[in-house]
């Protein structure tokens, strides 16, 4: 499938990255459906998207007509028999066997010519399209928190991902004016490779002591970051960061440098997720 075949996109999974993708999908003058099994998360990635495009017209970057553009281009279901489209992105939990059982649903109400990509942070591309039918038509298709601001999109090959497909998915990242980068099938793939340790070790540094979450912020962003890694973790989502902590140190053979942390496993026990449940390391008005 090249570029110009593509016309309708759907999106696997409401949340924070499902409801940023699908929004920019929409804003790129894509049809775009938004599937979610909890009609409540449709609900609030609806009302999210909304504000979302309010935003961009307070800071002069979108225009009314713009904005009702992208809404008309949106569709919400709890249908997955309404998943028909060229390319369907899946952004689910980062479990193996939930996002082969997503794609294998899809591809039977699909082409054998729709293009599966996958949003997962972690889990080798390879894993997933095993359990595919075509799974050359797998690949990774990784977008960064919040989905509708960050520029950067990692695509992913896995070990059967045909050469024109991953092409295809690069073209259309950029399609969405994101800056995409090629990177090859290893857990983490580069980004998340590299960043995990601004987390775990922050983390082992709230274990043992040395300092509290307050502290550890503001020095690293006294030394340049943006954000402090447990405002970031916040933000991201206290479970799915533990997630691909977990995900990475299994694929990693159990590598001590990836170990999840005791601290996070207890807040994800506890539900403080970050900043979408109101309570993480920090505390939210909701």
């Amino acid at each position: 499938m090249k570029l110009e075949d593509i016309k309708t996109i759907g999106v696997v999974g409401a949340g924070t990255m499902g409801q940023g993708i699908a929004q920019i999908c929409a804003q790129a003058g894509y049809k775009t459906i938004l599937f979610d099994i909890n009609a409540q998360v449709l609900e609030k990635a609806q009302q999210t998207t909304i504000q979302n495009l309010d935003k961009g017209i307070e800071r002069g970057k979108l225009s009314e007509a713009q904005k009702a553009a992208a809404l008309a281009n949106l569709t919400y279901t709890g249908d997955t028999l309404q998943l028909h489209c060229d390319v369907a992105i899946e952004a689910v939990v980062e479990r193996l066997e939930v996002k082969q059982s997503i794609f294998r649903d899809l591809a039977g109400i699909n082409s054998p010519d729709t293009i599966l990509a996958s949003n997962t942070s972690s889990i080798p591309i390879t894993q997933i399209a095993a359990a595919v039918p075509n799974p050359e038509r797998v690949v990774g298709m990784h977008f960064f928190n919040p989905a509708h601001i960050m520029k950067l999109v990692e695509v992913i090959s896995g070990a059967a991902t045909s050469p024109e497909v991953a092409q295809t998915i690069k073209q259309l990242a950029e399609k969405l004016d994101k800056t995409a980068v090629m990177a090859k099938d290893s857990p983490g793939f580069i980004v998340n490779r590299v960043a995990r340790h601004y987390y775990v070790e922050s983390l082992k540094l709230l274990e043992e002591g040395v300092a509290d979450v307050e502290t550890i912020d503001k020095l690293m962003q006294a030394s340049g970051f943006k954000m402090g890694p447990f405002e970031l973790m916040d933000l991201i989502g206290v479970d799915t960061n533990f997630s691909v902590t977990t995900s990475m140190f299994e694929a990693f053979h159990y590598d001590a440098k990836f170990r999840p942390s005791r601290i996070q496993q207890q807040k994800v026990d506890a539900g403080h997720h970050g900043r979408k449940s109101g309570k993480g390391f920090y505390t939210y008005e909701k």
